[in-house]
């Protein structure tokens, strides 16, 4: 009988409640976002990387401000804006030395901070506004996008190190003590404007793993995301269920970081750029499942990815390969880092 499991564990949260570092009033960083995990996180990375006391803003604008496009807020008073925002820190003096912000919705709010103060101006990812508003600009290099103060990286910003994912295997070990190997982590994207993750497909993805897991052995290790459904869940896990697995049941931490350390290989859906460059940051072989959908962006970015060694079409099989870890986490930290003066050497 095949050992599954649904597991609950408490270490190695692919999202985590980030608080602030300090006394209130003592954040020398300010990171705001709109609360989206996947921006959050990379904005949290750098905010780690760069190394100064920071505090975590999810911010939203209120009331008719959230009539006017966003694109228009720059045009606004800096103090009108942030009084229409609601945010979890307040948005005022005493104001930081750095501002990180990612995504387009709290680009413009970001952008009304550094008018407030004299803060260094940070935004991840294309904010679809005049890049010269910003000091700098990084996007990863799928994006295309061109400016003077703008740094493309090979994938999403992340904070997945071998530190960090080590620490996070060693606390599941007694977890998958009874598995047996080689391990196969499985991160499980969701329906998007682009792609579909339907449980037709989720069960198709899990029929492929499953017999993989026959004629190969070992075990798998799945999270899903929390785009998700239930329903592909359940499609998954039910044509998983006669192999050893531990899937994740969404309560709890999540083990996502414990899982990319203590696996052998990845297999990811290909609709997010963040999953798949966060188990490229591993080294290890890294196989992308296709989703039925287009995406002109993301096709450049899975050709890079492959170009870089790291990835490889999921083909029902594994493989070995070795690759330098992608991880541009730092790049964009020292340059931070440089600009603000804290970098002497």
């Amino acid at each position: 009988m095949a050992e599954h499991v649904t597991v609950k564990p408490s270490a190695g949260s692919r999202r985590k409640s980030h608080a602030v570092e300090t006394t209130r009033g003592a954040a020398q960083t300010w990171v705001i976002t709109d609360g989206s995990a996947g921006n959050e996180n990379q904005a949290v990375a750098i905010a780690e990387a760069v190394g100064l006391p920071f505090a975590l803003k999810r911010v939203k604008v209120r009331g008719t401000m959230r009539l006017i496009p966003a694109r228009l807020h720059i045009y606004l008073p800096a103090s009108r804006l942030l009084r229409s925002v609601v945010s979890s820190e307040p948005l005022a003096a005493p104001w930081p030395r750095l501002v990180i912000s990612a995504g387009r919705r709290s680009a413009t709010i970001a952008l009304a901070v550094k008018r407030s103060s004299t803060a260094f101006g940070l935004h991840i990812l294309n904010p679809k506004l005049p890049a010269e508003l910003f000091d700098l600009i990084t996007a990863p290099a799928h994006d295309n996008l061109r400016a003077p103060n703008a740094i493309a990286t090979a994938g999403s910003v992340h904070g997945v190190t071998g530190a960090r994912v080590a620490e996070a295997a060693k606390q599941l070990k007694a977890t998958v003590a009874g598995l047996p190997k080689p391990y196969v982590a499985v991160l499980l994207g969701g329906t998007s404007h682009a792609f579909c993750f339907r449980p037709q497909e989720a069960a198709e993805l899990g029929t492929k793993l499953a017999q993989l897991v026959r004629t190969s052995g070992g075990s798998l290790l799945v999270t899903p995301s929390r785009r998700t459904s239930q329903e592909a869940l359940a499609a998954f896990s039910q044509a998983v269920a006669d192999v050893p697995s531990i899937i994740w049941d969404g309560t709890g931490d999540n083990p996502y970081l414990g899982f990319l350390g203590l696996a052998d290989a990845i297999v990811v859906t290909g609709d997010s750029v963040n999953m798949v460059t966060e188990a490229a940051g591993t080294g290890k072989p890294v196989f992308v499942q296709s989703l039925k959908g287009r995406s002109t962006r993301l096709a450049r970015f899975h050709r890079l990815m492959r170009e870089r060694g790291a990835t490889r079409p999921f083909a029902g099989r594994l493989e070995t390969w070795t690759y330098q870890p992608i991880n541009d986490t730092e790049l964009i930290a020292s340059a931070v880092r440089r600009a603000l003066g804290l970098d002497t050497r």
